[in-house]
């Protein structure tokens, strides 16, 4: 696609992700800029949540490594990057469920990696039924949940 930022191995091509980016921002009174696209775009083709490093990395140096630590942080103010707190202090962002779908993570206890994993529906009710009982036995009101399932990678195992 002519005019569209490099992302290292890919190329931004989903008008529809952009569109509902550049409209959050918008809304929020920022701007979709080239360092924020390279973010968004990077995000949307990775496995799982990325550290700033990890994500300066994957765009080859792009994006100096200040701006991508400063997008991160206007991209995830205005609710498009979650951030994840992960082992060893290290932080990894992603795109937020409103425009990657829901999904849950395996963590690894060894190296820090964090993968997605989608749950088949009936699983994912189950989920959503443990969550109810517990959050009722607070008085409390749920919204939503993540499952992140801690663990060695077959890496590490």
């Amino acid at each position: 696609m002519a005019g569209a930022p490099y992302l290292g191995e890919m190329t931004v091509t989903n008008s529809k992700l952009d569109k509902a980016v550049e409209a959050s921002l918008e809304a929020a009174g920022q701007r979709y800029t080239r360092a924020r696209r390279a973010v968004v775009g990077t995000l949307a083709g990775a496995d799982g949540p990325l550290s700033a490093g990890e994500l300066h990395a994957r765009m080859s140096g792009s994006v100096p490594l200040s701006s991508v630590y400063r997008t991160v942080g206007v991209l995830e103010e205005v609710g498009i990057l979650v951030p994840h707190f992960g082992v060893k202090g290290l932080t990894r962002y992603e795109l937020a469920e409103w425009i990657s779908g829901h999904h849950h993570h395996l963590v690894c206890v060894e190296c820090g990696n964090v993968d997605d994993v989608g749950i088949p529906a009936d699983l994912e009710a189950t989920i959503r039924e443990v969550v109810g009982a517990i959050a009722a036995r607070a008085s409390f009101d749920p919204v939503g949940h993540v499952l992140e399932i801690e663990g060695r990678c077959s890496r590490c195992s």
